[in-house]
């Protein structure tokens, strides 16, 4: 007795998995068995679609009768055969699925998908997409204006009622983000006041006068250099960790389990690490003066001067408002580096790289804040003369 013709398996796929039944006359039947879920449809789907290409039929027609589960994975599939399909105008058939899957696929209809959005848009031209950075911008703005707003209520309700705040977690945040960058702040600081001091050397060195580079380093080590470093490195540092920290928390919803609770986010999450960071960035800016004019120091040793007279020239050249007006930045640079990380970090989105994103939004954001304000500290102090 003559055994009945199997019908071919698709190329490349299992004769189990899927069994071509009629290819001709601008036809194609397919036979789909078993599971299709995450893991076979990754083995079916360009393999089916390169079939389906090729043959380019005007009707497409898939019997699934033999389907055992199918999940979300699966309809996908189905649905990218089906939308592929009238796109290029031809029809597609979908025979034999059980009452639970096809109530799956009656929730979608092929229609709405030909033409499938890209989640990134593509402008026309550079005048839209200079209109589309301002927008971006500008709701950015919006975002920092009305952040600050509620900070600043918030600061002021810890001020009018201390026991309000958490210390312990002021305390622990002052260990991370002022004991723990203590090396860094004055390694950086150290090297900066040593390279400082050997570029002012050689023009020093025309006229005599190397002795200077103690006023040099000192001047610019108290009023701008130290302050500003240190902002720099807490803002690479400690404002993409807030960033990091408060956007886990926003995925994992813990922030929404605070807004359950009763618990604000700012006054309960972003002001103990703004006061933590008011608190130490002056002190880690006197540390990085001190290191930067230790650099110098090591200058003006090897150039052959004595420690006392290295000592006494900076004295001369700096006084107590130059090292006030340096630490006076360091309350606004800390504003900002705590301000920008948490502000970011409760913008998180979701998705796997929302986090990442948000912390490098927070370093460029705040190093761009935190020179503008440099700038305007600049001007203000050449008004006032001092």
């Amino acid at each position: 007795m003559k055994q009945p013709t199997r019908p071919p398996a698709c190329p490349d796929l299992p004769a189990d998995v899927c069994q071509i039944l009629d290819n001709s006359a601008g036809t194609l039947s397919l036979a789909l068995a078993g599971r299709l879920d995450a893991s076979t449809t990754t083995l079916l789907w360009h393999r089916l679609i390169q079939l389906t290409e090729a043959a380019a039929p005007q009707l497409l027609r898939i019997e699934a009768a033999d389907i055992t589960y199918c999940d979300g994975a699966g309809i996908g599939l189905l649905m990218e055969l089906a939308r592929r399909q009238l796109k290029r105008q031809g029809q597609f058939s979908l025979n034999g699925l059980n009452d639970d899957i096809n109530r799956l696929w009656s929730l979608y209809r092929p229609e709405n998908f030909l033409e499938i959005q890209s989640s990134r848009a593509h402008p026309c031209c550079l005048p839209e997409e200079a209109g589309r950075l301002a927008i971006q911008v500008g709701h950015g703005l919006l975002d920092m204006i009305r952040f600050g707003g509620e900070l600043t209520l918030a600061l002021l309700h810890a001020a009018r009622h201390p026991r309000s705040i958490r210390w312990p977690e002021v305390w622990l945040v002052m260990e991370k983000a002022g004991v723990n960058a203590l090396f860094i702040v004055g390694l950086i600081s150290f090297l900066i006041g040593l390279i400082m001091a050997f570029q002012a050397t050689i023009p020093m060195r025309q006229f005599g006068v190397e002795i200077y580079v103690a006023n040099l380093t000192a001047l610019s080590m108290l009023r701008e250099l130290g302050p500003l470093m240190t902002a720099l490195l807490l803002a690479g540092r400690t404002s993409s960790a807030f960033a990091a920290e408060l956007g886990t928390m926003k995925i994992n919803e813990e922030i929404d389990a605070l807004n359950t609770m009763g618990l604000a986010p700012i006054p309960f999450l972003v002001v103990t690490r703004v006061l933590a960071t008011i608190i130490v960035m002056p002190l880690l800016s006197l540390f990085a003066n001190l290191m930067g004019l230790v650099g110098g120091a090591v200058v003006l040793l090897s150039l052959g001067y004595p420690l006392v007279t290295y000592t006494n020239q900076v004295k001369s050249a700096v006084g107590l408002l130059d090292l006030t007006g340096g630490l006076a930045k360091t309350l606004i640079f800390a504003l900002i580096v705590a301000g920008v990380g948490c502000l970011y970090g409760l913008k998180t989105r979701s998705g796997a790289s929302a986090v990442g994103d948000s912390a490098t939004r927070a370093v460029v954001s705040g190093i761009i804040l935190i020179v503008i304000a440099d700038g305007l500290f600049a001007v203000v102090y050449y008004f006032l003369g001092i």
